[in-house]
């Protein structure tokens, strides 16, 4: 065998690797999508049935809080009308979010490319963090609700101090929370506690997959 079939022997030998490695790429690109896509499927069931939960619970005290306002506000308990009309508006904003996100996930594309799909998980992202923030801020309104006229001149200086402790304590957590639940602290004890189960966990995974696909790419589109 001469040095010219050695050479023409070597370069179908490397035209066929490469062929195998294009081929395997494409593969390992597939399977990737196909993880996410299942991924963000698995998330579907438990929106829906926040959401459901979410129209019923809204609806219902939407339906009672108008009433109240329209026949009976003088005769009223302002306190519990103000919290529970904050915590009906508060879940109102949170649904719409998760609408969003039930239709951001249902508008995934297996066959889209990895750059559009990333986008949505952003999205999906940024409006789960935000949707969490809004729900926290119902906090101090739950310890609110049951409050009354007859506190203000029954109730003694130490019965006021439990009551506001516990109130302006669970205002400064909803705060604290608003302000410092962002993805910078994902690494986090308190912020893992709070975000853990399947409308996170898939939406990370999801992320980190996609993210390796495209590191896998980039030095090969280099070379």
């Amino acid at each position: 065998m001469n040095e010219l079939e050695l050479k023409k022997l070597w370069q179908a030998t490397n035209d066929r690797m490469e062929e195998r490695f294009v081929i395997n790429k494409q593969n390992a690109d597939d399977i990737s999508r196909i993880k996410v896509y299942s991924m963000l499927g698995s998330m579907k069931p438990i929106k829906i049935v926040v959401l459901l939960l979410g129209i019923l619970w809204v609806g219902i005290g939407g339906i009672a809080l108008s009433s109240v306002y329209v026949n009976s506000f003088p005769e009223a308990n302002k306190f519990f009308l103000f919290s529970a009309s904050v915590q009906v508006g508060l879940t109102a904003i949170a649904l719409f979010v998760y609408l969003y996100q039930l239709i951001t996930i249902y508008q995934v594309d297996i066959t889209e490319p990895i750059v559009r799909t990333q986008e949505k998980l952003a999205s999906l992202k940024s409006s789960t963090l935000w949707v969490t923030r809004i729900l926290f801020l119902q906090l101090p309104v739950w310890t609110t609700f049951w409050w009354n006229e007859t506190m203000l001149t029954d109730w003694s200086i130490l019965q006021w101090m439990i009551t506001l402790f516990f109130t302006l304590s669970s205002a400064v957590i909803a705060v604290w929370l608003f302000v410092n639940i962002k993805y910078e602290n994902r690494n986090k004890k308190w912020f893992q506690l709070i975000f853990n189960g399947n409308e996170w966990t898939p939406l990370m995974k999801s992320m980190e997959l996609l993210e390796q696909v495209e590191e896998y790419k980039e030095p090969n589109a280099v070379s």
